[in-house]
């Protein structure tokens, strides 16, 4: 959506000059950006060091704008959107925290882009292809970079949901050698429908249900091939999500074996195919189910059904960039305090004409970046805490996590001087509510100062009420998390102080339902940003207690992560 005129008019020339000074490491490459892009880039108007609706609307407007296209992580307009972020970061008084004193840390990544005309994926029963379509049917790539992956007559092989989980005395690979074969497997993880709350994590997936972890965990089998099968209810989102998030460019971290460890193909079929393909090799989708979710289930050969590939890939190298800047603290400067958001989002992709073809990301994360900013204006506005206070937006969230990834393997401060962080990611306009959600409840002490300051706005927090969704383990903080950090996940809540849970409870699933990875994304001056204001300050309020004490939340001791922060604390 077009910036408004007041937004245009306070993009002046002083702002341009403020932010070429700033952020003069872009040079030539900044101001080709600026050339193919129409209108400046400059700083949100009229914002002050108060928390507020207003501010926070001001600046989603901006980084939801079609002027950055959706944001993909190395784009123009993704690198330019990034580009306001550090501009943004200079003018309300962050000093730089990136390499070589700039605000930017690279993340070098390889974009591939399945060259569908040249590709082709055919699953067979018996030698007869299958009818399928691409897209409506199922989505597949690969993590390979030489360019042309092939594989031919690969048996499929059902491993339930392929976990190798020894915590939890669970193997779906145990008496199969995958090799040169392409595995099959069901999204989430056993606890899911079982009823047995001590079965993994009940209800709530763990790691082992997220497609990251079953794309990995092929990949180690030796597996040629690997494939989920999605269903709406477990995966927590429809097909269409599957659909728009797996066409286009894929990114991944630049990785030293060109992706040679991974498997050839990777991909996702719809229920319906999945059910298929069980009824083609003479089995009971339902029974095979429900065994697989059983302790001691072994893999079961798919008899008759194999696949082929052919997979021509556009590989290119690139570079995007995590956007850092720092307050430095007044008495203890090394040690921080980290709130994280990501910048990214799914670009633009080929539609129909008349259609939308970019995909803004207003909620999903241009409210994450602008709360970030929102509260660092506030720190910059008063009176100089002891800690520093670090705020990273990231990239490449939506390629994996790679941006958040990429900090956590290179940090920018030594991770034990992190003494905890905050992550914001997809705040929905829902108002004010009496509650607060925490994602992944029960995982740390920082929990116990968000109870606390949450009883100061008379509101209480309550668990995610979808754990099955896994949102723990789908945004920046989990990274983060597995070197030890302590994060907090913390989302708005969905009991409206006028309107009830209902109304919060339908705002949620009509954003899923109707925008979530969509071009529908879009910011609306009729957002009720409230509680999104009431958020932020809840947030600022936690950030503050933590960065002017001398206190070091941790992990709860029953927590995962609660080993490698000892560890690290300890300097081993």
């Amino acid at each position: 959506m077009p910036l408004n005129r007041t937004t245009v008019a306070a993009l002046g020339a002083g702002a341009l000059a403020l932010a070429a000074a700033a952020c003069a490491q872009t040079g030539d490459a900044a101001q080709s950006l600026r050339d193919r892009v129409a209108g400046p880039v400059g700083p949100a108007p009229d914002t002050t060091a108060n928390i507020t609706a207003a501010d926070l609307g001001a600046r989603i407007a901006i980084v939801s704008d079609d002027r950055f296209e959706g944001r993909a992580p190395s784009s123009d307009g993704g690198m330019l959107a990034s580009q306001w972020i550090a501009e943004e970061m200079a003018r309300i008084g962050l000093e730089p925290a990136g390499d070589d004193g700039t605000y930017f840390q690279a993340v070098p990544l390889v974009e591939s882009s399945l060259d569908v005309e040249n590709s082709s994926l055919t699953l067979s029963s018996n030698g007869e292809a299958l009818d399928l379509e691409n897209g409506a049917d199922y989505v597949y790539w690969t993590k390979r970079t030489e360019g042309e992956v092939s594989f031919e007559d690969s048996e499929l092989v059902f491993v339930g949901y392929g976990i190798v989980a020894p915590e939890y005395g669970w193997n779906d690979y145990e008496g199969v050698d995958v090799r040169g074969r392409t595995v099959v497997m069901l999204v989430n993880d056993p606890g899911f429908e079982s009823g047995d709350p001590d079965l993994f994590n009940g209800h709530a997936m763990t790691y082992y249900g997220r497609w990251t972890y079953k794309f990995e965990e092929a990949a180690r089998q030796g597996a040629t091939g690997a494939i989920i099968i999605h269903e709406d209810a477990p995966a927590s989102y429809p097909w269409q999500v599957v659909q728009f998030s797996w066409s286009g460019a894929q990114f991944d971290l630049e990785r030293e074996d060109g992706g040679a460890s991974r498997t050839a193909m990777e991909g996702w079929v719809t229920r319906a195919v999945g059910r298929r393909l069980f009824e083609e090799a003479g089995l009971d989708f339902g029974e095979m189910r429900r065994a697989a979710r059983e302790p001691g289930f072994r893999p079961v050969v798919m008899e008759g059904l194999t696949a082929s590939g052919v997979l021509q890939t556009n590989v290119s190298h690139l570079e995007s960039r995590n956007v850092l800047g720092v307050l430095p603290g007044a008495e203890r400067p090394d040690e921080h305090v980290l709130y994280t958001a990501h910048w990214d989002h799914l670009g633009m992709r080929d539609v129909p004409e008349g259609e939308d073809a970019i995909f803004n990301g207003a909620v999903d994360n241009a409210t994450g970046v602008s709360t970030i900013l929102e509260i660092a204006e506030a720190f910059a506005g008063g009176e100089r805490p002891e800690r520093s206070v670090l705020f990273a937006a990231v990239t490449a969230e939506e390629s994996g996590l790679l941006g958040s990834a990429y900090f956590a393997a290179h940090p920018t401060v030594p991770l034990n001087t992190i003494v905890a962080g905050m992550n914001i990611d997809g705040q929905l306009p829902v108002g004010r509510t009496r509650d607060v959600v925490v994602i992944g409840y029960g995982a740390s002490e920082l929990e116990d100062i968000l109870e606390e300051e949450a009883a100061a706005q008379d509101r209480v927090i309550r668990p995610d009420p979808e754990p099955e969704a896994g949102y723990f383990y789908r945004s920046d903080h989990v990274e983060l998390a597995k070197v030890g950090v302590p994060m907090l996940y913390a989302d708005g809540g969905q009991d409206h102080r006028e309107l009830g849970v209902e109304y919060g409870e339908r705002v949620a699933a009509e954003y899923r339902a109707n925008a979530y990875h969509k071009p529908a994304d879009e910011y609306s001056e009729d957002w009720d940003l409230s509680g999104m204001e009431e958020d932020a300050t809840l947030l600022f309020n936690i950030g503050m207690r933590i960065a002017d004490t001398d206190i070091w939340p941790n992990w709860y001791e029953t927590n995962e992560f609660r080993a490698i922060r000892d560890a690290s604390m300890a300097g081993e």
